[in-house]
């Protein structure tokens, strides 16, 4: 399954992603973090200490990865035709969630008891001539190639605000987080991501955070409605480990906030994967970038790289 966190910058989405990744974690499930926000923090949050993961960030490597994952499919003629939403079809390589493959052997480390990937930050010769989407297409390229199963989890720190929207990543998640205050900027958000996500059924389940008493909670349940599935308290666990001090792990918070942990992931998997609906979205939104500029960009019809027979799913591992 695979769950974005997003939210207003300062909600708490990094600390909710990293909480949610331990709590997977510790319960022995198979999960990925990916760190997808512009402001690359979510190493810090599961515990990294100091600047060098260790591991290439996805987004200096989209070349790379493009000729990966193109394998040896007869539409893709080379890495420089394929676009960050260019769809797998047959002769693709699909991925297993943490498989011994050279994506997951090259990007991948262990922070903790959590894998991690990340998407990198911007570099000085990106300032001022590239935008943040463009290191995001490794991240949306590893989501369209994966093929994750029943109790297997990818938990991904998206960028703050309605950003997400820029491009169709927001439709390659079963849920999405929304981690809001409960002040009306913290649901303005909510608001924006609930209207767009709408036209493309997508789920949008609401994390109430940073609540300190009825009146908030009243208040998110007044803007949110039933969107609602939790809230969090305030922790001063969170803050300990925030500070460098925390000891133990996720199952040290304060009770509430560990059953909140627990009521995340039965959402999550109250919900198994449409593998046909995804697909689907994916090369919409594929289709839409070919006619808007990578047709032009490449001077190649890139519907072409559609294959009308395949969608990616357990079946297709075979």
């Amino acid at each position: 399954m695979r769950i974005a966190f997003v939210g207003k910058g300062g909600s708490g989405k990094t600390t909710l992603s990293a909480l949610f990744s331990r709590h997977l974690a510790l319960s022995g499930a198979p999960v990925l973090a990916v760190d997808g926000d512009i402001n690359q923090h979510l190493a810090e949050a599961l515990g990294h200490d100091g600047d060098d993961l260790g591991a290439p960030p996805l987004g200096a490597h989209v070349a790379d990865i493009k000729d990966f994952l193109r394998g040896d499919n007869p539409r893709i003629a080379s890495a420089e035709a394929m676009i960050k939403t260019t769809p797998p079809g047959r002769g693709s390589r699909l991925l297993r969630l943490l498989g011994d493959d050279e994506l997951h052997i090259r990007h991948v480390r262990r922070v903790g008891d959590v894998p991690l990937m990340v998407t990198g930050a911007f570099e000085e010769s990106d300032l001022g001539v590239a935008c943040y989407h463009s290191k995001l297409g490794g991240v949306e390229l590893y989501l369209n190639h994966l093929v994750d199963g029943p109790g297997e989890y990818v938990v991904v720190d998206m960028t703050a605000g309605a950003d997400a929207f820029a491009s169709g990543l927001f439709t390659r998640f079963d849920v999405t987080f929304l981690v809001a205050e409960p002040t009306r900027k913290g649901v303005s958000v909510y608001r924006q991501y609930r209207d767009h996500a709408r036209e493309f059924g997508i789920r949008i389940a609401v994390i109430g955070n940073k609540v300190t008493g009825e009146d908030d909670l009243l208040f998110l349940k007044e803007h949110v409605g039933d969107d609602l599935v939790t809230h969090l308290v305030h922790s001063p666990w969170v803050r300990a480990a925030e500070q460098g001090r925390a000891e133990g792990g996720p199952d040290s918070l304060e009770p509430h906030n560990r059953h909140a942990l627990s009521i995340l992931r039965e959402t999550v998997d109250a919900h198994p994967r449409d593998w046909p609906t995804l697909h689907r979205h994916a090369v919409e939104f594929h289709l839409r970038n070919a006619r808007s500029w990578a047709n032009e960009a490449t001077g190649l019809d890139l519907a072409s790289q559609v294959d009308p027979d395949f969608v990616p799913g357990p079946a297709s591992l075979g």
